[in-house]
């Protein structure tokens, strides 16, 4: 099978018109994997038998085991439809949430996807995922409702109710796809709305907002599943059967004697068959009948299943002569019922057949790529198409177009990395010997068996005459020995050359598709990095120059050899010579140029394409050490191979020198475990506990204490604890105001600093943390403002930048922060995160919007100026970990109220006279010394020590003169003191309002039967969960329950779900968004009230306490709590007898 069909296939790569990349999409345990396994089976890759068993594109031992994707894998497919034959590149792809980056890397390689929809379950939270991901990257859908055996066997359905349980199903799907597509109108109006008011003056007089407008002009009728378009097959993949509604159209077309194309549009919907008349229907006239769906379709499907699960013999028999089939007295003796349904399903409805017409005939082949994607996927970042040079603009023809011809311009993106076992390489494997080779081996041994025979007659004939042999043994023996030898090294030690190599190096192969040009075994390319910008590069490069030339560098572009080209055949791979257009292929030898993912050109005018939409951000971090320390080298290498082989895993290394690794989720984390232990560090490691990431905030102060009494009008019972800590917070020398104004000086008492903290309002905090790749980009303009760089923005970005300024301004209304939008003087941490630092001062304005309005910094405030940076270092600092638990901060904004530095500048001034006197006495001082030397030359009787003497004066005053000029003192520079001052403001600042904790938040969304309704409850309250929402699904006993819960408790959370509802209850776990965890975590009873209810310690456990000191060990700070509590309990009770 593998040399033929691997000829055709590469004779079918080369027609872009009959090829479809595909991937198969939906939630988990949808069954993505057994539907891929019934396509496979109709090449004869693996048996029908086995397909829906074997899972043959989960090819990783844990996969296996688990029962779930991990991986998006790709095989190659032929199928022949109206004597046409079809190449179907078929990407499978997890359903798990965790590893929904896999789904990103295999969406951008196809034109089309199969939604998979289960029958029972209906549309999930990662059905929603994976349709907004083909949305996003304009790919095309078909939907599969798969397993409807489930209907007729779990749920007992009758026809009429799986009709209208299918129907709901439907529905569901397409009002998904209607708001993706509502969304996006509206979208595209306002954009041209914009652009008209800025074209149009001759706006006047009041506009009445028309919603409608747009929705009704555009075509939206290609979008939306129904089974009469033929987008819809009904299915179950491991009874091994589906069907569009064209087979049953065709087929009662001959029977009722209706047209086709009228069966087309009425079997699916509520049309009725009148079989007095022949006559199709709109309306039931007769009360009770079914739709055309029901009477047609589902009732054969109900009746054939009720006849093999009760064991009709005749029925079936007779089943199977009406629908001449060929069934194998093996299948039809066959205990289990599922093997007779899965024998005459297959044969009568083979779901690969219907699937892989609706593939050919719905789906788009490479050629019709449209334009909008091709410009989506060239506009990198902020950039429109339009800005882009005109080399670059002119490539999408050369997209459109498709071709393979030699003019055409090689582009192909790299969407993943994939570790290889060497020996699986087609390169490293026994290859087939052809038949000379069989031949000559053949001829090889009858000539050593010839020889032997000699050999042995010559010894005989030796012993027989009892001549000395000895020696002619020898000598016939030695040539023997010449002739083997060779032979035997050949075969054996070649394997073994190879085996230390393969052991020791990992391979890896790019997962990529080419857009452009034909891709050959050899070829020199460039490699464009993510930062390559062609506006910037192509001037620098001679027009025309391809990877083979000497070029110089430019940043982010490098050449690379394409070593090696493979076809892609699930577990297998086949080398290739060249690979045309259109195709998804495998490239090895790339490890060294790219990390993730990359596109590559023979065209330096190529941008860079679009980075992949990740539905998921990493959040889940371990730290992890080798048990043998000896072995960290090993670790470190093994890391970043594992980087490189996962598109979702982060790798780095903290201040503290840990090696963390980030990621997904739990069962992600637990694969990327194992394959660090045995694929690519191959050592024993030990991985910490999950690091929580948490943020620090501030909030208003409360109005009612822990037992909702108004604070203020209680009588205060132990007000001792608090003032004490409050005590503690703030240090000597620093002024808190009774608002929580700051005022602290540098050590060196030469400036002086008012900083106040507030809490942002949530809308802002969401604003920010949405927008923070805008943010980076309005500081990066910024920073070129200040030091006089000169730099041109993209219309679109200033557009984007007034936008954001504008919702700021509406977010933050009243006179706390009247005109704060245009003081804002930088964001933080790391000048793009959710905080603030407003500029207050009033001598000095400055702020991030200098760049759009132009204005220069005055020269007044040069002073200020040169010390502007040691001011936004120190709020970064101060961001970056707060003083609860040195975590980033969240929601605050820090306003700098008072910036005093007139005592610096008197110094200054001081200095500035001090430094002319010093200058005048170093003048005399430098004279004498001249003398003294000169009268020391001619006489040479002046004594060493009145040299040195000189030496040692001239010294001290050249230093006592730069040090004053320099005001360098003890302290160290001003620029130094002013971060450290800076930063222990804010957070003195922060300390002197209610702190609280914010805590990473999951959605969680289970599914469950409503017997285990209320173990699924209390193990959700166990781990501090809250339920959003409960619904139950129509037509079912199946209840979905929304919830969120804290990334802290979430650890084991699956498997005790599991566990306590015996595995009917699977919970998906989602980032969703940080909250503010509502308790103090520095509270203790203040009044007499808390104190009766919580008793004199106050030892009821506080979450946000518990969470900051865990925080507090793992980073080795101070954490106060009692090592020994109740100490006079700890006595034995036996003396007391």
């Amino acid at each position: 099978m593998v040399l033929t069909s691997t000829r055709s296939i590469i004779g079918l790569q080369k027609k872009t018109a009959s090829i479809r990349n595909i991937c198969i999409l939906a939630h988990v345990d949808h069954g993505k994997t057994t539907l891929a396994d019934c396509l496979i089976s109709s090449n004869g890759i693996i048996s029908n038998r086995l397909a829906g068993k074997l899972r043959y594109l989960d090819s990783r031992a844990d996969e296996q085991i688990r029962g779930i994707t991990m991986k998006s894998s790709a095989i190659s497919l032929l199928f022949a439809k109206d004597e046409q034959e079809y190449l179907i590149n078929l990407i499978d792809s997890p359903g798990h949430v965790d590893f929904s980056s896999e789904v990103s890397t295999a969406v951008r390689l196809c034109d089309g996807c199969i939604i998979v929809v289960d029958a029972v379950e209906g549309v999930c939270s990662q059905t929603h995922a994976v349709l907004r991901q083909a949305w996003l990257e304009n790919i095309r859908p078909v939907l599969v409702i798969n397993k409807i055996d489930r209907l007729i066997l779990e749920l007992k359905f009758t026809p009429q109710e799986a009709y209208a349980h299918l129907k709901n199903i439907l529905e569901q799907v397409n009002a998904i796809t209607a708001t993706l597509f509502t969304s996006k109108v509206l979208e595209e109006r306002a954009e041209k709305e914009v652009e008209t008011q800025l074209t149009s003056d001759s706006a006047h007089g009041d506009q009445v907002y028309d919603w409608s407008a747009g929705l009704e002009d555009t075509d939206d009728s290609q979008l939306y599943f129904s089974p009469d378009q033929g987008n819809v097959v009904f299915a179950s993949a491991i009874d091994g059967w589906g069907f569009g509604i064209e087979h049953f159209a065709k087929l009662y077309s001959q029977k009722i004697g209706i047209k086709q194309s009228i069966l087309l549009k009425t079997l699916w919907g509520d049309y009725y068959l009148n079989t007095k008349a022949k006559k199709i229907m709109k309306t039931d006239q007769l009360k009770g009948k079914k739709p055309l769906f029901v009477q047609l379709v589902l009732e054969n499907i109900w009746s054939l299943y009720e006849a093999v699960t009760k064991r009709d013999k005749e029925k079936i028999d007779k089943i199977v002569a009406s629908l001449e089939l060929k069934i194998g007295a093996r299948e039809l003796r066959h205990a289990d019922p599922k093997v007779q349904l899965n024998a005459i399903c297959s044969q009568w409805l083979p779901v690969s057949e219907a699937i892989l017409s609706m593939v050919c005939s719905k789906l788009p082949s490479p050629l019709d790529i449209t334009a909008e994607r091709v410009e989506k996927l060239m506009s990198v970042g902020a950039k429109a198409f339009d800005c882009l040079p005109q080399e670059t603009q002119d490539l999408k023809d050369a997209f459109m177009k498709c071709s393979s011809e030699e003019t055409a311009p090689v582009i192909v993106f790299v969407s993943k990395m994939f570790a290889v076992d060497p020996k699986m390489l087609p390169q490293n494997k026994p290859r087939p010997l052809s038949q000379e080779e069989i031949a000559q081996r053949r001829e090889l041994i009858k000539q050593r068996h010839a020889e032997k025979m000699a050999n042995q007659g010559l010894e005989s004939m030796q012993q027989a005459t009892g001549g000395n042999s000895a020696n002619h043994t020898l000598k016939t023996g030695e040539p023997k020995g010449d002739n083997q030898l060779p032979t035997s090294q050949v075969e054996t030690t070649s394997p073994a050359a190879v085996k230390p190599d393969m052991e020791n190096k990992q391979a890896f192969v790019a997962f990529a598709r080419v857009y452009s040009g034909a891709v050959k075994k050899g070829q020199k390319v460039f490699v464009l990095g993510p930062k390559y910008d062609p506006a910037e590069s192509l001037h620098k490069l001679p027009s025309g120059c391809s990877a083979a030339d000497n070029l110089p560098t430019v940043p982010h572009l490098a050449c690379c050899t394409l070593e090696e080209l493979y076809l892609l055949m699930g577990r297998e791979l086949e080398e290739l010579q060249e690979v045309p257009s259109g195709n998804v292929l495998g490239i090895g030898g790339l490890q060294e140029f790219v990390l993730k993912s990359a596109t590559l050109s023979s065209s330096p005018a190529c941008p860079p394409f679009n980075p992949l939409n990740f539905e998921v951000t990493p959040i889940v971090r371990v730290a992890i050490e080798p048990k043998h320390p000896s072995e960290m080298p090993q670790l470190v290498k093994g890391m970043k191979l594992l980087n490189q082989a996962d598109p979702c895993v982060q790798v780095l290394i903290q201040e503290t020198g840990e090696h963390v690794l980030i990621t997904a989720g739990e069962v992600h984390l637990q694969r990327c475990l194992d394959d660090l232990k045995e694929r690519f560090a191959k050592i024993e490691i030990s991985a910490s506990k999950p690091i929580i990431p948490f943020r620090e905030t501030i909030t208003r102060p409360p109005k009612v204490d822990m037992v909702n009494e108004e604070i203020g009008k209680q009588q205060k019972f132990a007000v001792i604890h608090q003032s004490k800590e409050e005590q503690n917070k703030i240090p000597e020398g620093v002024q808190v105001d009774s608002d929580g104004l700051i005022t602290i000086s540098t050590p060196n008492k030469y400036a002086t600093l008012s900083v106040r903290a507030t809490p942002l309002p949530e809308e802002v905090t969401r604003l920010l943390e949405k927008n923070s790749d805008l943010i980076r980009t309005i500081e990066r303009f910024a920073s070129y403002f200040n030091e006089g760089k000169k730099t041109e923005m993209n219309h679109k970005t200033l557009e984007q930048i007034e936008e954001f300024k504008q919702k700021l301004e509406q977010h933050l209304q009243g006179w706390k922060w009247r005109n704060a939008v245009d003081g804002i003087w930088s964001f933080g941490p790391r000048k793009c995160g959710p905080n603030i630092l407003l500029n207050r001062c009033g001598g000095y304005k400055r702020s991030v919007w200098q760049c759009l309005e132009g204005s220069k910094p005055s020269k007044e405030a040069s002073l200020y100026r040169d010390f502007d940076n040691s001011i936004l270092s120190g709020f970064q600092l101060a961001t970056l970990s707060g003083p609860m638990c040195e975590e980033p901060l969240m929601g605050v904004c820090f306003s700098v109220e008072k910036w005093d530095m007139s005592k610096f500048e008197e110094q200054l001034t001081f200095n500035r006279q001090d430094s002319e006197e010093e200058k005048a006495e170093e003048k005399t001082s430098s004279e004498e010394i001249t003398g003294l030397v000169a009268r020391a030359k001619d006489a040479e009787s002046v004594s060493e020590n009145e040299l040195q003497d000189s030496d040692q004066y001239c010294l001290k005053s050249s230093n006592k003169g730069k040090g004053d000029t320099l005001v360098a003192d003890c302290y160290g520079p001003l620029s130094g003191q002013l971060i450290a001052t800076m930063k222990e403001a804010c957070r003195y600042a922060m300390q002197a309002k209610p702190q609280r904790l914010v805590a990473a938040m999951y959605t969680c969304e289970i599914m469950t039967t409503a017997e285990v309704l209320g173990r699924v409850y209390a193990v959700l309250s166990k781990r501090e969960g809250r339920v959003l929402q409960e619904e139950m699904k129509e037509g079912t006993d199946v209840f979905i329950i929304k919830a969120v819960l804290p990334v802290a408790e979430s650890f084991g959370f699956a498997d005790e779900m599991r566990k306590r509802t015996s595995g009917l209850a699977s919970p998906q776990l989602v980032f969703s968004h940080w909250e503010v965890i509502s308790d103090d975590p520095f509270w203790v009873p203040t009044t007499e009230e808390e104190y009766l209810h919580f008793g004199e310690k106050a030892d009821s456990e506080n979450q946000a306490r518990k969470y900051m000191n865990a925080v507090r060990k793992r980073k080795g700070l101070y954490v106060e709590e009692k090592i020994v509590e109740h100490a006079e309990k700890q006595r034995t009770l036996s003396r007391n007898k």
